[in-house]
This record gives structure tokens, C-alpha cells and sequence, in this order.
């Protein structure tokens, strides 16, 4: 998922990161004509405590925005609403249970990341596979130490010029809905390659976080959309490549328009051949970056 940021942290791993890529920052794109600047910013929307990672041609571009473009609202009330809809429309229905829909592999990987986690197996064997990832991801998360508090979104949103309008691209009803509206075959398969990751590689958000600071797209398309293109495109489709044609339209009406406009979506959305500055230059703008 866009969300599938899975792995749980290893301090030692992390520590060495910050240290060898102390100069290192995520990579920025900036689109610019007569009268307007885009910039784009790849985010990872959960992120541990006391990472060094803003660049500065972002911290320039938020400095002098008028625009700044997130996928969701960042604010307490849109949080909530999200919670809330989740929970309404992630629940089974038709008395089923999760483990049901799994492999028998993938009931045994189940299991074994409840017994590592500390979720319970009854309330998650209530849950549609969507959301029963999503809540396996927050335990790892929580675990770990890291936090959508020091995550890329709510840092920029809480540091950026006062004066720009914060814009979204989604409200919490519609990537809800993106999501729980996705074929049920396309959400078991997410789960259970999610599930792999889980248990056969838990340093993976580790490396994409190193990946990420070290401004590796290629890594970052192979390791963090990769598995998801493969075990359930459909979904893949649903959750990156039709959002960014969405999005896209926003971003021809900003440089067709006037003044800076900051832009910063998960880095996924950004990578490879689906990604925004692919599309942009594929539709001829002049896209400075990687």
C-alpha cells in the first residue's frame, strides 16, 4: 500500500544511517515557468525522532510559499474523522473472519506478527484485510518508536510560513474510500506479501528510510512500490498511479496559474515511471532534480 512502509526500526541501523548520511537529504523537484515555482517533496509519512533530513531548497520553497499541497488535511479533526471512518468501514460483515480469507502461510505469518506485535489476533480476525494491514503497520510503528508526530507531514505543516493556505488533495472520506472499495482479492494479496515482509525482512523500513535519505529512487521504486506492483496491481493501480493522474490535473491548474506552491505526498508517488516527475516531463515541463 502507500502506506506499506513496513519493518520495525533497529536503532543500530538507524544510528549508522544519520552518521554516514549526514550530508545526505530525500531528494527535491522543482517545476518552474514566467510566473510560477511547483515543488515537490517526497514524504515518509511515519518517521523516528531526531532525523536530520530536511533539505534545504525545501526549507527555501516553504519559507516563500503561498501554496502548500498535502494528501490528507493535517489537523486533529481530519485525523479523528479518518480514525473514525476506518473503523465504521473496516470492519467484516458478512461473519467472516480474516483468517478465512489468508493462506494457510499466510494465517501462520498472521499469527506469528500478532504474537511480535502485541495485536490481538480476535480483534484483528474482525477487520477487512485493508484495514488489518494498516493497524499491523501502527503496532510496528508504535513499537519501534517512530511517529506520524515526527513524521515529513505534520513537521512542515507545523514549521511552514504561516501564510500559505494548506491545501489537500483527498479529504478523509475519499481515501477511505479508495481504499475500502478495493477488490477483495487485490486487498488479501497486499496482506499477505505485506506479511512476507513482515516476517522474512523486518529491517525493511530501515532500509527505506536509507534509501530515502540518500535520495536512491531506484531502490526506493523497487523496494517500496515493487512487492505491491506484483502481488496485487490492480491495487497498485488504485492507490498510485490513478491518484497521480488525479493529482496531476492539480498541478497543471498551479503552473498554468501564479505564485509557489509546495507539494509533498508520499515519496512512492514520486518514483518511477508513475511518478509526478516523470509525468510532468513526459507532458514537456522542465522538471529540476533527479
Amino acid at each position: 500500500m502507500t502506506r506499506r512502509f513496513l519493518g520495525a526500526l533497529a536503532g543500530l541501523l538507524l544510528s549508522g544511517c544519520a552518521a554516514a548520511e549526514a550530508q545526505a537529504r530525500p531528494p527535491v523537484w522543482i517545476v518552474r515557468d514566467a510566473d510560477s515555482e511547483l515543488v515537490l517533496f517526497g514524504s515518509v509519512h511515519v518517521l523516528p525522532p531526531g532525523l536530520d533530513w530536511r533539505p534545504a531548497e525545501l526549507d527555501a520553497a516553504l519559507a516563500k510559499a503561498d501554496d502548500l499541497w498535502f494528501e490528507l488535511p493535517i489537523d486533529p479533526a481530519s485525523e479523528a474523522k479518518v480514525g473514525q471512518l476506518a473503523a465504521t468501514h473496516g470492519m467484516m460483515t458478512d461473519g467472516k473472519t480474516l483468517s478465512e480469507l489468508l493462506s494457510p502461510q499466510g494465517r501462520q505469518r498472521l499469527q506469528a506478527a500478532t504474537a511480535e506485535l502485541g495485536v490481538s489476533m480476535a480483534v484483528l480476525d474482525r477487520l477487512e484485510p485493508w484495514f488489518a494491514e494498516v493497524v499491523l503497520a501502527g503496532a510496528q510503528f508504535q513499537k519501534a518508536g517512530a511517529s506520524a508526530d515526527t513524521g515529513v507531514e505534520k513537521m512542515i505543516s507545523g514549521t511552514a510560513t504561516a501564510s500559505a493556505r494548506r491545501r489537500a488533495f483527498e479529504s478523509p472520506e475519499e481515501q477511505i474510500a479508495i481504499f475500502d472499495a478495493a477488490p477483495l482479492s487485490e486487498q488479501i494479496a497486499s496482506l499477505e506479501q505485506s506479511l512476507v515482509e513482515l516476517n522474512d525482512n523486518p529491517k525493511a523500513y530501515d532500509e527505506l528510510i536509507a534509501h530515502w535519505m540518500a535520495g536512491d529512487l531506484k531502490a526506493l521504486d523497487e523496494d517500496a512500490l515493487g512487492p505491491l506492483r506484483a502481488a496485487a496491481p490492480g491495487l497498485y493501480a488504485r492507490l498510485v498511479t490513478e491518484r497521480n493522474d488525479r493529482w496531476l490535473e492539480t498541478l497543471k491548474a498551479r503552473l498554468d496559474g501564479q505564485g509557489r506552491t509546495v507539494v509533498v505526498v508520499g515519496v512512492g508517488h514520486l518514483v518511477g515511471k508513475d511518478g509526478l516527475p516523470t509525468r510532468l516531463r513526459a507532458l514537456g515541463y522542465s522538471v529540476e532534480g533527479p
